[in-house]
């Protein structure tokens, strides 16, 4: 296009015949066997035949390009119409999301779980059970090693000194938290400080558990009577069963009544409950708070110089985060609390969650001064390469919690200081650091549905099964969570409610279970789940929109709950198993997606099963979502070596014996890659597929061979291309041409599965084509090559030059700023290398500048001109034309 031709003759300027794409002198390779080829648009009105003739053969022309245009049609978009398109970027981004939180390698980790209550390696052994759900408390005085314990080594958590002064001034305190996170520890140091001062300060027993079986009235009674003889200003600990089905919470008129007796015998109770629906309304009311956790930095680094110290032989002269030394120095201690609590912060946090200055410097001194120079000089250097050895990269990903609640910053002390120290080796600490993601998935699964077989507490009724839907619900969160997160909030919630019906009726089925309406409480969510909020980006019809997202605290936590989950509960299976199935029929991406791939985890774990219950049934569903998920999971299991070969000959079978609907669920697991020996045996199974029954399973194979593109095999892959347009069946040329078509309609987001930051991840809403050729130049002539073959080719021609003008639209966006014009800079030259190319181009600009709904602008024609055509070309094609 002449730069002054494009405002002066709008009218298509003529051009010369086109050659046969399919003759041996065509410039460029062709489809064999399309006798049409030489009837293009860059030879608008040409023929020597006669009009009859010309007649017949643009009617067949056009039923060859419209079966053509079908075969390009969105395979996964069958049950929606053809006019609805799927939302594949959003869907690729959901199986990323949920690969990565899967990721880590611990979904096969081996752990002794045989004793989980009670870890033991080398001489290491830490009791971690103390939390078991459906294990009484010991109702009994609290012995005075476990108070001194308390007093020493206890982590005031933020806000202790409140939580404090609300026991003082109430006598009763209502304390809620998370099972683990130290909120009877926090509780028995409230009370220890309380009665030393007061009425039963002399008294060794002057705290005690109370029995949780009587609950809040029956420690009221016992209180008012003197019951057991308990002297005035005894401290009492309640931890009421609240979960349990058929046991009712206390009121405030329970409460106000134990507070009164509390007060007239000069004591003090706090009543310890898990945060939840059963006790959020206790926690609402005056003698209600919530009990923080300890932070993390401060738990690990005073239990390791408390196992280092006791190494040593030294005396524990290190207390944490302010706790009590030697029963002296309250007064200094309580004005630095009113201190910590006039700013906000928690009595023992420090700046390096080891203690501060000023008593580190003391404990140094009184080191050197028991234990000579040399012995505190040691410790210094441990401390200081465990602080080093704390923050490994490669022990931190073992770990992979968030946050530490009390034994598990006990269990981790002791293993960085027996390998300090010699006793435990390099894998033996990594081994034991990925053993705590797997022991709080244990509890939070061991003996949920006990509650369920024990009668209500009473006079000794039958069992009571009405609330189950309540039981199960946190398992049944944490579950959702494992299989969904990073999705929204709701998403995860509703996607939990359904699991909790599904676990209910398994439980029960002769009994519907009740559907609670309003007892969800996000709150109790995440502090049951150890799960935390973050604003993200959530898909809806293809675009983004801010939302409120949720996740597990900690990488390792996912995995660990479908290990214990698959592992050792084989009777919920079934349950889970008809949940997963709901969950693939879900049309929100970031549910399904990541549903495929838990899928997938699940059934690396148990082949056998995962196979039979999951991926065949829905591999031959009528539905493309369905068989979406079946080759999801297929590709996930693909991804683990030990799991490879069985994928590989499963999808082999499938791609050559297989039902239509098997061959399109092989095809789809292909695209990813995996699922074959080798490049080129993928591409023979997708040639295959697509070749078989006239083309049927055309479309569904050409998809996966654009998403083959992305891969660093390439190369490969245009390069059977090139074979399949010369080959001589017109299955294998279609199929070449309609790949070559949809790698210009298809976006790089719908089907890269790299995240932004690499080449193609930072284009990802350009078309593959031009991003291709603008981040792999060694290929650009190769994709000009297909191309120019699709724009030559009659059946394809019409479809080639509405995705080359698709392409030419992309160059910038709507408000002038640059988009794809790098690509098209790399492609258009080769594209348009003979005149006759560049002649089709300035018609088909010509065209766009006269489209009535989007007409292209001159200075947008004019510049695509530009890119197409060099400088040098331009003037030389201008002198011919001037003589």
């Amino acid at each position: 296009m002449a730069d002054e031709a494009v405002a002066e003759h709008p009218a298509e300027p003529a051009a010369p015949k086109a050659k046969d794409a399919r003759s041996p002198e065509a410039p460029r390779g062709g489809a064999r066997g399309d006798d049409d080829a030489k009837d293009a648009p860059d030879a608008p009105g040409s023929s020597d035949a006669s009009d009859a003739e010309a007649a017949e053969r643009e009617k067949e022309r056009e039923r060859a390009a419209d079966r053509f245009k079908d075969r390009t049609r969105d395979p996964l978009a069958e049950e929606q119409g053809e006019e609805e398109p799927t939302d594949a970027a959003a869907a690729t981004r959901a199986r990323r999301s949920g690969q990565k939180l899967l990721a880590s390698g611990r979904d096969l980790v081996s752990f002794d779980r045989s004793d989980v209550s009670q870890v033991h390696i080398n001489n290491i052994s830490v009791g971690l059970d103390a939390r078991r759900s459906g294990l009484p408390m010991r109702d009994g005085p609290v012995p005075e090693e476990e108070l001194l314990r308390i007093r020493r080594t206890h982590i005031e958590p933020e806000g202790y000194v409140r939580l404090r002064r609300a026991l003082e001034a109430r006598r009763l305190l209502v304390l809620g938290g998370a099972p683990g996170t130290g909120r009877a520890s926090t509780a028995l140091a409230l009370l220890e400080e309380v009665t030393r001062d007061g009425e039963g300060g002399q008294n060794a027993e002057r705290v005690r558990r109370a029995d949780p079986e009587q609950g809040v009235r029956g420690l009221a009674t016992q209180v008012m009577v003197g019951e057991g003889g308990h002297p005035r200003g005894t401290g009492y600990l309640l931890e009421p069963a609240l979960d349990r089905p058929g046991t009712l919470p206390p009121d405030g008129m329970d409460l106000d009544q134990l507070a009164s007796a509390l007060a007239e015998q000069g004591s003090y109770a706090v009543v310890v409950v898990s945060v939840g629906s059963a006790a959020n309304p206790l926690l609402a009311g005056r003698y209600g708070a919530i009990c923080p956790p300890a932070p993390t930095r401060e738990l690990v680094a005073v239990r390791l110089r408390k196992r280092l110290e006791e190494e040593h032989g030294d005396p524990v002269r290190v207390g944490g985060g302010g706790g009590v030394r030697d029963g002296g120095r309250d007064a200094d201690r309580d004005e630095g609390r009113t201190r910590d609590a006039d700013q906000g912060g928690g009595g023992g946090s420090t700046q390096d969650g080891g203690g501060s200055n000023a008593r580190d410097a003391d404990g140094d001194a009184d080191r050197t001064r028991d234990g000579g120079p040399d012995e505190a000089g040691s410790l210094s250097r441990l401390l200081e390469r465990a602080a080093e050895l704390r923050e490994d990269p490669e022990v931190t990903e073992a770990v992979g919690l968030d946050d530490l609640r009390p034994a598990e910053a006990e269990l981790f002390a002791s293993l960085l200081a027996g390998h300090l120290l010699g006793s435990v080796g390099r894998e033996e600490l990594l081994s034991g650091c990925r053993g705590l993601a797997a022991v709080q998935a244990y509890e939070w699964f061991a003996g949920v549905d006990r509650a369920l077989a024990a009668p209500p507490p009473g006079d000794g009724r039958a069992p009571v099964r009405s609330g189950t839907a309540a039981l199960f619900h946190p398992v049944a969160f944490r579950i959702a969570l494992a299989v969904l997160g990073g999705a929204s909030h709701s998403a995860v919630s509703a996607a939990a409610h359904l699991l909790t019906w599904e676990l209910s009726v398994q439980s029960d089925p002769d009994s519907t279970p009740a559907r609670p309406l309003f007892c969800d409480d996000p709150e109790s969510d995440l502090a049951l789940s150890r799960a935390r909020p973050a604003d993200g980006p959530v898909d809806v019809a293809g675009a983004e929109v801010t939302g409120r997202l949720i996740f597990y605290r900690g990488a390792a936590l996912p995995a660990a709950v479908l290990a214990e989950l698959w592992d050792r509960h084989f009777p919920v299976r079934a349950p889970v198993v008809r949940w997963l199935r709901l969950l693939a029929d879900d049309p929100r991406p970031q549910v399904s997606m990541r549903a495929a791939v838990a899928a997938g985890e699940l059934s690396v774990r148990d082949f056998e099963h995962g196979y039979a219950e999951l991926v065949r049934p829905l591999a031959e569903a009528p539905t493309p979502r369905r068989r979406v998920f079946a080759a999801t999971a297929l590709d996930q299991a693909a991804g683990h070596a030990s799991h490879r070969r069985a994928v590989r000959k499963v999808v082999e079978d499938w791609s050559r014996h297989g039902t239509p609907a098997l061959r399109w669920t092989a095809a789809m697991a292909l695209g990813y890659g995996r699922s074959a020996d080798s490049m080129d045996d993928t591409l023979d199974a997708l040639a295959r597929i697509g070749v078989r029954d006239d083309g049927e399973q055309l479309a569904v194979a050409s998809l996966n061979v654009v998403r083959l593109l992305t891969l660093p095999e390439c190369a490969t892959v245009l390069r059977r291309l090139a074979d399949w347009t010369g080959h001589h069946g017109e299955e294998y040329q279609d199929l070449a041409l309609v790949s070559i078509v949809r790698l210009a309609l298809t976006d790089v987001d719908e089907v890269l599965d790299d995240e932004p930051g690499t080449p193609l991840g930072d284009r990802g809403d350009w078309p593959l084509l031009l991003a291709l050729a603008a981040t792999r130049p060694e290929l650009t002539g190769k994709l000009a090559d297909l191309f120019w073959t699709a724009l030559n080719t009659a059946r394809s021609r019409d479809v080639a030059f509405d995705a080359l003008e698709t392409l030419l639209r992309s160059a910038s966006r709507k408000d002038g700023s640059a988009w794809t014009r790098e690509g098209l800079a790399a492609l258009l030259p080769a594209l348009t290398a003979e005149e006759h190319d560049r002649r089709r181009l300035d018609w088909l600009l010509r065209r766009m500048m006269r489209d009535q709904d989007r007409p292209l602008t001159e200075e947008r024609a004019r510049a695509l001109w530009r890119l197409a055509v060099p400088a040098r070309q331009r003037r030389s094609e201008e002198e011919e034309s001037h003589g």
